[in-house]
């Protein structure tokens, strides 16, 4: 019997399917072999990233605030707060090409699950710049940037209330959450409108009282709102590890982000109570306090006693984050993520809030211990970054199915 002949067209097609199946299974030994380019890589570069200057605007902080100085710290502050500018830079160029090169991936990280939830990480950078910029900046330049934080503080005020409002509607609106499903990443939505309140509290000495008492009034105002929507969080959170347990180890990290909360409402309400004292009596007075010179007293007393509170709670959150990384550590190790700069940014805030209870309580053995807790911050600081390094080089991060968007 003589063969069957196949048509043209159909030898066509099929060659065509064999040479798509040929370039599909090149592509995946491509990728299981570690051979994708900067581009690909780069359309896995998340809002995560900010983590990284998150943390570094904090250290610089941190080097400007803590109480035991030796020659040169001020420099080291100063190359840190450099740094954390140029990483800030690099960050925001690195995520626009991203958007760039894939149009539809803005919009999809707005609304990713995961993903959207690091988008305040930009913002709460931002925070650290204008804290910085306050400390290492307004000292050493004119009353134009006295005047330029001013007006960047009530501008970073009304965009951070609305990303407060707008990603939690997208939250309530999106994809059904689970309790299982709930990390401290939850509260990262209204974090930076609440560190408006650390901002107040930073640049509100360098301020005209004029200009110095609306400011602290809004920073208290929006610092009452975030420690709030924390405490709601809060009970869902621990509701969640009551019933379901411990989160994975390579996620628990995360766990210190509750300590942010209340540390940074701690150092923010002894940080106003000390601009006060430049404002009552001489600039105003209170309708029905008869004696405005004890305003400042009185609200110091009672910032105090609130810190000591919240100094509590976070310590608390902090020792559980730490047993349970622990415990991570030893049972089945961890793997890098960039959630793992949460062992530096709200430790920031612990560190600097029992700095303002030293200074408030006028203890020794307290600055000591901030001083204490500074030199490790500083190490885990550093130990976290070259983890960081590492990991992109491994291709444990910036690849397929390894980052915040690996469910898109």
């Amino acid at each position: 019997m003589a063969p069957t002949r196949v048509p043209s067209h159909h030898r066509r097609r099929s060659a065509n399917s064999l040479e798509g199946q040929r370039g599909t299974l090149r592509t995946s030994k491509a990728t299981l072999h570690g051979d994708i380019g900067i581009r690909d890589r780069l359309h896995h570069f998340t809002w995560a990233s900010y983590n990284l200057t998150m943390a570094t605007g904090g250290i610089a902080l941190i080097l400007a605030r803590t109480p035991h100085r030796f020659d040169g710290l001020t420099v080291l502050g100063d190359i840190v707060f450099l740094l954390d500018i140029v990483l800030f830079l690099g960050i925001c160029i690195a995520i626009s090409t991203r958007f760039i090169l894939f149009p539809k991936a803005f919009m999809a990280s707005l609304r990713h699950p995961t993903e959207s939830l690091f988008f305040p990480t930009f913002w709460i950078s931002l925070a650290n710049v204008l804290n910085n910029v306050q400390e290492y900046g307004v000292p050493k330049c004119g009353p134009w940037l006295v005047v330029t934080l001013r007006v960047l503080f009530w501008v970073y005020i009304a965009c951070t209330f609305l990303l407060a409002v707008g990603q939690y509607f997208f939250l309530f609106t999106g994809k059904p959450l689970t309790i299982q499903d709930f990390t401290p990443a939850w509260i990262l939505p209204v974090f930076p409108v609440m560190l408006s309140g650390t901002v107040a509290a930073i640049i509100g000495p360098s301020q005209p009282p004029e200009h110095a008492l609306p400011i602290l009034f809004a920073g208290a105002t929006f610092q009452g709102l975030g420690i709030s929507i924390s405490t709601y969080m809060f009970s869902t959170y621990l509701g969640r590890l009551m019933a379901h347990g411990l989160p994975r180890p390579d996620t628990r990290p995360g766990m210190f982000i509750a300590v942010g909360p209340p540390a940074f409402t701690g150092l923010t309400f002894l940080g106003i109570s000390n601009s006060l004292a430049n404002i009552y009596p001489s600039y105003t007075t209170v309708s029905g306090v008869n004696h405005p010179e004890i305003i400042a007293d009185i609200f110091r007393i009672v910032a105090l006693s609130a810190a000591i509170f919240l100094w509590a709670t976070a310590f608390w959150f902090f020792s559980i984050a730490l047993v349970s990384v622990l415990h991570g550590v030893f049972t089945q190790g961890l793997t890098f993520h960039l959630v793992w700069w949460a062992f530096v940014f709200p430790n920031v805030g612990f560190t600097i809030c029992t700095i303002n209870i030293g200074q408030a309580l006028m203890s020794e053995g307290i600055l000591w211990l901030s001083s204490v807790m500074t030199v490790l911050l500083v190490i885990v600081w550093l130990f976290v970054g070259t983890m960081h390094f590492r990991a992109v080089w491994k291709k444990q991060i910036l690849w397929p199915g390894k980052d915040e968007d690996h469910d898109q």
